[in-house]
């Protein structure tokens, strides 16, 4: 499962990163770095707010669903780990 939670992760930063080159084309320097400092949230946004302009809106929902599937397989993953580490103390 941990696995899982990689992959999913590696795709949310492939989604980042095509948003984000869509940032700096679109809507200038200025808000490409701001989207670097913020570690995505911005980006994440931005990207939602213009996703119709852009034409990326399948971009968008993967993203969503791949942060989604995201979280739960590496919240999974963790409480498995921790669970099976209860026992042998």
């Amino acid at each position: 499962m941990l696995y899982l939670g990689w992959i999913a992760s590696l795709g949310c930063l492939i989604c980042f990163i095509i948003v984000l080159i869509k940032q700096f084309q679109n809507a200038g320097v200025v808000h490409g770095i701001i989207g670097i400092i913020t570690c995505g949230i911005w980006t994440f946004i931005w990207g939602w707010m213009n996703c119709g302009k852009l034409n990326i809106r399948n971009i968008m929902l993967i993203w969503t669903l791949l942060f989604i599937v995201a979280i739960v397989l590496n919240a999974l993953s963790g409480a498995l780990t921790f669970s099976g580490h209860l026992g042998a103390t």
